[in-house]
């Protein structure tokens, strides 16, 4: 089996945290490229309504500095000594981009989290994970939180 690049889409959730050494791990062993990737939610993009009276450029550009940072600071630990780490930030709809990235950079493997959002929140921004592993032109590990964590 040949692993070459792999992408480990994050929401910086606790299931992200959990999923993280899964793809370091899969990267060492394969010396592989990892692609860390965060996909800001455009709403707007999501449901065709113009938001009135904010900046949507102003909001986007503080939204993505503080993905790259939280991308920067929260993974530092994680990541050192790995040759071949590339961070991105990107807006749209995650699993559209999550797939998107995937096809477009020919990434081999998907490594994420299952929990993410939960609530309303999982109501309005939908399951992720599902989406992105029935559509995957790859194969995806999903990881979840053992149930003995998530109490």
């Amino acid at each position: 089996m040949k692993v070459e690049h792999i992408m480990f889409p994050t929401d910086f959730s606790e299931g992200a945290a959990y999923a993280l050494p899964y793809a370091i791990d899969l990267t060492r062993h394969y010396n592989a490229q990892l692609s860390i990737v965060h996909v800001i939610y455009d709403i707007s993009q999501a449901t065709g309504v113009h938001v009135p009276h904010i900046s949507t450029d102003e909001v986007s550009r503080e939204l993505h500095d503080w993905a790259a940072s939280e991308i920067d600071k929260g993974y530092i630990e994680e990541i050192r000594g790995l040759p071949n780490v590339e961070k991105k930030v990107i807006q749209g709809i995650p699993y559209e981009e999550i797939l998107k990235f995937a096809r477009d950079e020919k990434v081999d493997m998907i490594v994420m989290g299952t929990y993410g959002r939960v609530g309303l929140q999982r109501l309005i921004f939908g399951n992720t994970a599902e989406r992105v592993v029935r559509r995957a032109p790859c194969p995806v590990l999903t990881v979840k939180i053992p149930e003995h964590r998530s109490d």
